[in-house]
């Protein structure tokens, strides 16, 4: 009877196991009811295109029953190896680098040897692949690289980085230094995401969604938001990824629990903007030959881009199956590989002054490109066109009329619904061309100032003569003029202003303190707002605990 109550007992528990990693790995999130309005194009979703066969399609590898037949070519992969993460650039010699983390397929833990994988540095004639690999570089996982101001590379790595002249290094190791400035680390400094400004400074997204600035992208790295920039909904959330275009930043990041990623946009890489609807899900993998590759997961999202730096290709580590059930010599695998996105036309606001609801006509110009002609490749008639918040969901700006401008084409839209508001920083253009196919833009608004000061705060400390002092620095691409300070005391009841002064302009990384004589002065674990006025508007508010010198 014990032997049996033992045996039923272990079989109970197999089964909770089995089923606690299955919960572990996939749940089901619920989506808003407004996602279901949203029209071709008004996802990020939407802009994953068919992939060109690549090499020959086979059945002889690794894999579930989902991702056999494959293209093998597409991206890296060996039987030897389980591959994860990397990113691509193009290097001076005209070929295409990928900077990837591996495991070896016989490792005992399967899959989950991977906090013991090493970065390899792989090349290939085009974006798609096959990739071969060149040189190991050293240990390290979730790869990301990219190119400085003065022209070394880095290669990112959990907890460090590889440092070289030249893509082909020598490699050198060494460790980012980070500062938090009396904010929270959220969940952690992995799995961070780069990003170049205009000026050659960096903006960095950490896992947790926390931003970070450096001047360099090698110097101390500093936060500068005191909290996530992510939507505001129940997400484990991962794999951030960061880029600019030739319009606005962007960003990516994952649920990882709920397979669903989410897609953000922002004028300065600091305050960020959630799209509706999908970045991406499971099932993206589709050739022109009708072969889908269904892979189960999809993560580590990378962006490749063109010379405009539009988007044109993203990169993933995929697996066929849970983690947990890829284990030391067995049929299944990850891998790294590219799917094309849709980039996107050139497309320019010729209006200068402010669009409101009095705006009658907008024009917009359409630029040609070897490969589309705006002037016979457009149904014009399919094209909307205003703030990304009403074009996604089929509504914005009418056609009224179009000419040619040389080999390019000016749309004048009608100027009634184009949604745009105070803080929008980037119009959209959704429509058609003449086979069907998704035709998608994005135009920069030529009243808005994208490149600002970025005044940031650390919280005040009480200094022996009791006065309150406060460090502010100025993290933007362009110097400030005169800014306000103040400092409120914060209890239950009330919130009390204690301090105030004037901020004088500061140059882009130049930082000051000031100093303050205090109405009330705050006990050790007063909480304070610091708050930070710019040209009549709010540009920081930071709340936490005196500190006392």
């Amino acid at each position: 009877m014990m032997k049996k109550f033992s045996l039923n007992t272990s079989a109970l528990l197999l089964v909770l196991l089995f089923s606690i990693q299955i919960n572990a790995q996939v749940t089901e999130r619920q989506k808003p009811e407004e996602w279901n309005r949203l029209v071709k194009g008004g996802r990020f979703l939407d802009r994953f295109m068919p992939i060109s066969p690549l090499g020959k399609l086979t059945t002889e590898t690794w894999g579930a029953e989902g991702v056999i037949p494959r293209y093998t070519d597409n991206g890296i992969e060996d039987p030897d190896w389980s591959y994860w993460g990397g990113n691509i650039l193009k290097g001076d010699d005209g070929k295409f680098h990928l900077f990837v983390c591996r495991w070896p397929e016989n490792s005992p833990k399967g899959h989950m040897e991977w906090p013991k994988s090493e970065v390899v540095h792989a090349v290939a004639d085009n974006t798609m692949g096959p990739f071969k690999v060149q040189s190991v570089i050293g240990k390290g996982h979730n790869p990301e690289a990219y190119r400085m101001k003065d022209g070394r590379y880095i290669i990112y790595v959990i907890d460090g980085y590889y440092l070289a002249e030249s893509i082909d290094g020598p490699w050198k190791a060494g460790k980012f230094e980070f500062n938090p400035r009396d904010r929270e680390i959220i969940e952690g400094l992995s799995n961070l995401s780069f990003v170049q400004r205009e000026d050659g400074s960096f903006v960095m997204v950490c896992r947790g969604g926390g931003i970070w600035l450096s001047k360099d992208g090698l110097s101390p790295w500093q936060q500068v938001t005191s909290k996530r920039v992510y939507p505001d909904v129940d997400g484990r959330f991962e794999d951030p990824v960061i880029w600019r275009d030739n319009v606005q930043y962007n960003l990516i990041v994952n649920d990882w629990l709920g397979r669903i990623a989410f897609y953000l946009r922002s004028k300065d890489g600091v305050h960020w903007k959630v799209d509706p609807g999908e970045a991406y899900i499971p099932g993206i993998t589709v050739y022109t030959d009708g072969t889908n590759e269904d892979w189960f997961k999809y993560e580590r999202i990378k962006i490749f881009q063109d010379e405009y730096r539009r988007a044109v290709q993203a990169n993933f580590a995929v697996i066929d199956t849970i983690k947990w059930d890829d284990k030391t010599n067995d049929r299944h695998s990850s891998k790294n590989i590219g799917i094309p996105l849709n980039k996107g036309v050139l497309m320019t606001i010729l209006d200068e002054e402010k669009i409101d609801d009095n705006t009658k006509t907008i024009r917009v110009k359409i630029e040609a490109e070897p490969s589309f002609n705006p002037l016979t490749d457009i149904d014009v008639n399919s094209l909307h066109f205003g703030a990304p918040e009403v074009v996604n969901f089929g509504g914005g700006c009418t056609v009224s009329g179009t000419e040619p401008d040389g080999n390019d084409l000016i749309v004048t839209f009608k100027g009634s619904n184009n949604g745009f508001r105070d803080d929008s920083f980037a119009a959209k253009l959704l429509g058609k061309d003449k086979n069907g196919k998704l035709l998608l833009g994005y135009a920069r608004l030529p009243w808005v100032e994208y490149i600002e000061p970025i005044l940031s705060a650390r919280l005040p400390v009480l200094n022996a003569n009791g006065n309150l002092e406060v460090e502010v620095e100025n993290f933007g691409q362009i110097a400030s003029k005169n800014a306000s300070l103040k400092i409120e005391l914060v209890n239950e009841q009330e919130t009390i202003e204690i301090a105030s002064a004037k901020i004088p302009g500061l140059n882009p990384f130049e930082k000051t303190k000031i100093s303050m004589k205090c109405s009330k002065i705050p006990s050790e674990d007063a909480q304070l707002k610091v708050s930070i006025t710019y040209n009549r508007k709010m540009m920081e508010s930071l709340t936490g605990t005196l500190r006392i010198d």
